[in-house]
């Protein structure tokens, strides 16, 4: 059965397949993450806030099990940079997963009293839930992009050589800031469909025109970097698509600029970085005429294209190191064995469009605005 699909066509399918779950994870929790992250700004009395709660509250635990699978995807199809980037980025992610764990208890604990004190100190954790992922996810992709400090001895055993203060660098944190307003903006454009006309939505309309503002500014800027920066890595021999999983028998080194190989080599790829500019603009344009529709595509249409666009530059880079080039993991040279890949892919084309119906279906029976009346005569809501 596994040769029904050659090794090589295996490997660059769940290559696509991790960049569709990181995508559909952006585009659904990302509104929840930027949502979460203006509630404090946007929403200032009780019920304000209780309505942009609500905008999110049915719907942001299904939302993460793209983040689950985005995981799962990286153990099962990539067992080595699973390895590698959740024991060297442990104490970053184990900050991800302490401000993640605050959303379910601030939904679930923050109207339990009426207490006012109470509610504003659980508003602030919803915050921090959303702002602190949204943060350290565009800079773990800026170190990604700058490559990360581990090396591989003879037995293929990883040994991680930095610090957790080392992985907010310039480049980093300009990666970051563009996750943040990236973000910022999917939750503004959100809000513009799920919200009624009022304070609260004028506010979120100008975080929305700033975020936008920004993402092309940032986005520019690292583009900019990237081309001109000394960031980049190439494969010099032994790049066998059905080689072996051992990245030791693939040369790399690291050029300046050559992070732009791609796109020099297929200029259709330049549709990416071309999304990931015109969306934010559609969104801003958007946001500016109160056409929630053209900003909610729009926003969507710039978080793909700026993550499609890191993908294609890096392929088929996944994790290069920074200080042994050698020791670089690519889609050939990291990933599980022939029947493994394609077991995952039957159960994948099997469950995959299940999880799509179901989510869009569970939107269409939840579509339509929350309001403050809603709020206000339903104690039972958030």
């Amino acid at each position: 059965m596994e040769t029904l699909i050659d090794y090589d066509i295996l490997r660059l399918v769940w290559w696509l397949l991790l960049g569709v779950l990181l995508i559909g994870f952006a585009l659904t929790d990302g509104w929840d993450l930027g949502v979460a992250t203006m509630l404090p700004f946007v929403a200032r009395t009780d019920v304000e806030r209780r309505m942009v709660i609500n905008s999110i509250g049915p719907t942001w635990e299904g939302n993460q099990v793209w983040f689950i699978l985005g995981g799962g995807a990286i153990f099962a199809a990539w067992p080595f940079v699973y390895a590698v980037s959740f024991s060297g980025f442990y104490l970053a992610m184990f900050l991800v997963l302490a401000a993640l764990i605050l959303r379910p208890v601030g939904f679930k604990y923050r109207s339990k009293k009426p207490d006012p004190a109470w509610r504003t100190r659980w508003d602030w954790a919803l915050f921090i839930g959303g702002f602190v992922p949204s943060l350290v996810f565009g800079v773990a992709v800026g170190n990604v992009l700058l490559g990360i400090p581990f090396r591989l001895d003879g037995n293929l055993r990883s040994f991680y050589e930095g610090h957790l203060w080392n992985l907010f660098t310039p480049f980093a944190l300009l990666c970051g800031l563009l996750s943040v307003s990236m973000i910022v903006l999917h939750g503004a454009s959100f809000l513009a469909v799920k919200v009624e006309e009022g304070p609260v939505l004028e506010r979120a309309r100008r975080f929305g025109t700033v975020a936008a503002v920004l993402s092309i500014l940032l986005f520019a800027a690292g583009w900019a970097y990237v081309a001109w920066g000394d960031i980049g890595y190439r494969i010099v021999s032994g790049a066998h698509p059905v080689g072996p999983s051992n990245p030791l028998r693939t040369r790399t080194v690291q050029e300046a600029g050559a992070w732009l190989g791609n796109f020099r080599a297929w200029p259709l790829a330049m549709l990416a970085p071309g999304l990931g500019f015109i969306g934010a603009a559609l969104a801003l344009a958007g946001i500016r005429t109160r056409n929630a529709i053209a900003a909610l595509a729009g926003s969507s249409l710039s978080g793909a294209g700026i993550i499609a666009t890191v993908g294609l530059a890096m392929f088929p880079f996944i994790l290069p190191s920074s200080i042994d080039a050698t020791s670089s993991l690519t889609v050939w040279n990291s990933s599980s064995s022939h029947r493994t890949l394609f077991n995952m892919l039957i159960a994948t084309v099997i469950f995959l469009p299940l999880v799509l119906l179901y989510t869009a279906w569970v939107y269409k029976v939840l579509w339509g605005r929350v309001t403050s009346k809603d709020v206000a005569a339903n104690s039972h809501f958030y």
